[in-house]
């Protein structure tokens, strides 16, 4: 029992990994630091060295490293780590349309979750869901065939003044966050218009839809929004 449970806890630790490099490297797939995987995964930077020399020294590697260069992912690498993500917003989807979720809640379930469903039960949930493509917080997911088409958006934060744009996605970390801007109604598919950029960390003026009424929006939450133009 005790071989079980180590060897299910190592193949979660890589599929966090494996999920945690392709999300920081982006569509680029830039190499990613040992810092900000730890950064990522909130674990202490020793720990990263160990677990990306052991990915890449398996008889088929998951991982390209380099010491002080960073990795990044093999072919099988990336296959695995759409694989988990696909199973995460699945499930995401499923707890939030299905179940009743709210959206601030559903990322910490799938995280427990997408580790364990099998082939059999991912097909039935996307099936169920109408096959869809983007999750509750506007990621996409990737297909059955591992593809995830390449999206063109900019984070809130670094949009300039008099510029707008739609809601495309974001960031599904803190839930907190995610409650605020449930509050305020900014979710995928809202129009935006930033109507005054301040300098420094101080909070920027935004305008939703048509209302004509600016609100602040404070760093902590622009940085958390995606747009597309």
């Amino acid at each position: 029992m005790a071989k079980k449970s180590t060897t299910r806890a190592n193949s979660e630790s890589t599929d966090d990994y494996l999920k945690a490099i392709l999300t920081i490297g982006g569509p680029q797939e830039d190499r990613v630091t040992s810092n900000a995987l730890a950064e990522h995964l909130q674990v202490r930077p020793a720990s990263i060295t160990g677990m990306l020399q052991k990915l890449s020294g398996q008889e088929t590697p998951l991982v390209e490293y380099e010491k002080h260069r960073g990795a990044r992912l093999t072919a099988a690498g990336k296959r695995r780590a759409l694989e988990v993500i696909r199973h995460h917003r699945l499930i995401e989807l499923f707890l939030h349309d299905i179940l009743d979720y709210p959206w601030d809640e559903v990322h910490a379930e799938a995280e427990r979750l997408e580790h364990f469903i099998s082939e059999r039960m991912e097909e039935r949930i996307a099936a169920k869901l109408g096959d869809p493509l983007i999750d509750p917080h506007g990621h996409g997911i990737p297909r059955k065939d591992g593809s995830l088409p390449e999206r063109r958006e900019v984070c809130l934060a670094e949009l300039p003044a008099g510029n707008a744009g739609v809601v495309t996605s974001v960031s599904d970390r803190r839930p907190d966050v995610l409650r605020e801007l449930k509050h305020l109604g900014i979710v995928p598919r809202t129009q935006l218009t930033v109507t005054e950029r301040r300098a420094g960390s101080r909070p920027m003026r935004v305008r939703i839809g048509p209302a004509t009424q600016d609100i602040s929006l404070t760093v902590r939450l622009s940085s958390a929004v995606y747009v597309s133009q």
